[in-house]
């Protein structure tokens, strides 16, 4: 199927050809949309027009061309305006990860505790979401001969969320207990990132990525020997066994042309960026002043209303414009867990994210009852995620927990393929 825009003379120069130079064996029909079909990728309706059409954006609806709820969208998810939890430990996040790796023979995180009253909103909110660092143990116990593959978000999660997205660096303590994790089980980074951009955050090679919320997927190819799996088996830019999967491929034009003019559009707005994150585009206002955010909604939408087959989600201070498809990091896991051959029982998926977007996976797991999802946060939030971390330092705790427990001899599980 075609796409097309009502756009064409302002088209930006198509990724595809530095794409298919690192797959220089790979014909150019391998960039087609992979194993699509209208069942599993359907697309919104072209035939309404884009003002009378209802769009989700965060479970608000705007109809007619009106962006109230757009701006309700917006300041639910600015964390900011509620009143943080104390934690007098985890003021600077780089600092306590540094100070974290010296500990992580310690699992217990009881401390993290010790600021939080009993009546606060926050304790209650832990009755029902344990920290996975305290209920380490009576999460694995079921994990024992069992299959665990790992799956992490990246901004919040791995790396400290900063107001310049290009900063937001992971520490070196952080890469190496990610990379310990991935030497013992298949690990994936899903992010809403482009692949390129996360990979080269995270420069490990033993990885699945996992970019532009699931729509762009690589990983090593060795771990799928024996499964057969919608993807496309090719080289990367070293020479190594990978497998591919864009199941929105047919997009990059058309994501490609809306980048340049929402860039265009949005220039004018003081602390507005706009970042080309291949099937994702994200516009960031968290430098915004709330005063602006009306003004940088209308031009969102100026854009928007000529593409009917792109819509609006937002994440943590971002709007975020992807193409119409039935697919996020839920759908993105699903798929992985069929790459490496882990649908069945025998085996142990763990997520651990921090926005609204890893719901998607989280109910997943809740869905299929499967896995365990981790949700990484200072205070309470709605989520279908069973257990939780309170920062990034935390979530390296928790993988060095992962790695000493793969060490015990009393686990008997499958590690990763990709060492």
């Amino acid at each position: 199927m075609a796409v097309s825009s009502k756009r064409s003379n302002a088209m930006l120069a198509d990724p595809g050809a530095a794409f298919t130079s690192k797959f220089s064996d790979m014909p150019d029909s391998s960039l087609s949309l992979l194993g699509s079909s209208s069942s599993l990728f359907p697309y919104c309706s072209s035939s309404a027009p884009f003002a009378a059409a209802q769009q989700r954006i965060g479970g608000c609806r705007y109809e007619n061309g009106r962006i109230s709820s757009w701006i309700e969208a917006m300041r639910a998810s600015s964390p900011s305006r509620g009143a943080p939890v104390k934690d007098e430990q985890s003021n600077n996040v780089n600092s306590s990860s540094n100070s974290s790796s010296s500990s992580s023979s310690n699992i217990s995180s009881s401390n993290h505790l010790k600021h939080v009253t009993a009546e606060s909103p926050y304790a209650e909110w832990l009755e029902g979401h344990p920290s996975a660092l305290d209920s380490f143990g009576n999460m694995m116990e079921g994990a024992k001969k069992k299959k665990v593959a790992i799956f992490l978000d990246y901004d919040g999660t791995l790396s400290p969320i900063v107001e310049n997205p290009e900063q937001a660096f992971m520490s070196d303590e952080m890469r190496a207990a990610v990379k310990q994790v991935a030497l013992r089980f298949p690990t994936a980074i899903i992010s809403g990132r482009g692949r390129d951009k996360v990979k080269n955050f995270v420069q490990l090679s033993e990885l699945y990525y996992a970019g532009s919320h699931g729509m762009d997927i690589m990983g090593p190819a060795d771990a799928c020997d024996g499964v057969t799996v919608e993807g496309t088996r090719g080289k990367d830019e070293n020479g190594n066994d990978v497998v591919l999967f864009q199941p929105a491929a047919e997009f990059l034009p058309m994501m490609n042309e809306v980048f340049g003019l929402l860039l265009e559009r949005t220039q004018a707005i003081q602390g507005a960026s706009v970042e080309n994150n291949t099937f994702c585009i994200t516009i960031h206002f968290r430098r915004v002043e709330e005063k602006s955010w009306h003004l940088l909604a209308e031009k969102v939408q100026d854009v928007l209303k000529d593409y009917p087959k792109l819509r609006l989600t937002q994440g943590r201070k971002v709007l975020e414009v992807r193409p119409c498809v039935e697919w996020d990091k839920g759908k993105a896991v699903e798929y992985l867990l069929r790459l490496l051959g882990l649908e069945d029982s025998d085996s142990l998926p763990i997520y651990v994210g921090d926005d609204t977007t890893d719901e998607d996976a989280f109910n997943v797991f809740k869905n299929r009852k499967i896995g365990c999802g981790v949700l990484v946060t200072r205070g309470p939030k709605a989520t279908s995620a069973s257990y939780s971390l309170r920062d990034p330092p935390e979530v390296m705790k928790f993988l060095h927990a992962l790695v000493n427990w793969s060490s015990s001899p009393s686990t008997t599980t499958t590690t990763s393929t990709t060492q």
